[in-house]
């Protein structure tokens, strides 16, 4: 998948452009809708396909105080809006200078460097430009001005439920897991870089590969089986999710994942935990001896759910 980083760089690429332009946290099932209604409908016309979004997450500029976690932080938007075959990706970078841009100036950008523009394709509510005046009627007016076409993708539901980035987050603060999977189209993942921990997971025969997350939405604390698929290859292993409080005071949330027979070291390493089973809820035990044994049957457990 080719990255592009600036609207400019539209012009390397051969017309006519068709753009499926949103946030697309979480790339749930509304997401790929417009992402895969545009790449047909370049493909019925022998164009090029190119999917638009945004660094940061706006509502991290423009509110930041109240900016929701992300289901998807930009590198794990990446990979996944790569997994659905995309070949073209637009990421721009998203800035208070970038949020003052009126709706006409953004899409004559577009206009003027798509060689020539054909179809935007966006979600029945995305709104654009400055203190989003942009919506799909005003965009409607600029197509036919500009002389392109504008598809809005009406709304998916599942179960008679609306597909919304909201929605999901609520679900998965819920622990239902099961729901948020349905929206989303899979099952929810968390993208974490591999830091350095304190080792104990080691000490007590369980080592473990601690996840710094990219700002994503946790499910809530406890064990969970998981798999984490790292440089392209999925192993299972167990979560813990949570303040450890037997052997911790700290009141940082940790993610920590034991994976089964696993002895590489990672450390630097992105991996992609994907939550398939809830286990128990945190809690503190007696002694750490009482944990250890508890993590053995937790892993017992796993185990057992991974070879059915």
């Amino acid at each position: 998948m080719e990255t592009l980083r600036s609207i400019s760089e539209l012009s390397r690429l051969p017309g006519p452009l068709f753009l499926a332009i949103g946030v697309f946290d979480g790339v749930h099932l509304g997401h790929q809708a417009v992402i895969s209604t545009s790449a047909e409908h370049a493909r019925t016309a022998n164009g090029t396909p190119v999917v638009v979004t945004f660094d940061p997450h706006p509502e991290k500029v423009l509110r930041p105080e109240g900016a929701p976690h992300l289901l998807t932080a930009t590198p794990h938007k990446i990979a996944l809006i790569r997994d659905l075959g995309v070949a073209h990706l637009l990421i721009i970078k998203f800035d208070k200078q970038f949020a003052a841009t009126e709706p006409e100036d953004f899409v004559q950008q577009l206009v003027e460097h798509s060689k020539p523009l054909r179809e935007i394709c966006v979600g029945h509510e995305w709104s654009f430009g400055k203190n989003r005046r942009g919506n799909l009627k005003l965009l409607n007016e600029f197509g036919a001005r500009f002389d392109f076409g504008v598809v809005g993708i009406p709304p998916v539901t599942v179960n008679g439920e609306l597909v919304s980035s909201t929605t999901i987050r609520q679900a998965l603060e819920a622990g239902d897991l099961k729901r948020a999977a349905q929206m989303l189209g899979r099952e929810y993942t968390i993208l974490g870089t591999v830091v350095r921990g304190d080792d104990l997971g080691k000490k007590i025969g369980f080592p473990t590969a601690n996840l710094s997350a990219h700002n994503e939405q946790f499910p809530p604390n406890g064990v969970y089986f998981a798999e984490a698929k790292l440089d392209g290859t999925v192993y299972p292993g167990v979560v813990n999710l949570g303040y450890r409080p037997t052997v911790s005071s700290k009141s940082e949330r940790i993610l920590e994942i034991h994976l089964f027979d696993f002895k590489r070291d990672i450390y630097g390493k992105d991996v992609e935990v994907r939550f398939i089973r809830f286990l128990r809820p945190e809690k503190k035990f007696e002694n750490v001896e009482a944990l250890t044994r508890q993590i053995g049957l937790d892993v017992k457990q796993a185990r057992e759910l991974s070879a059915a």
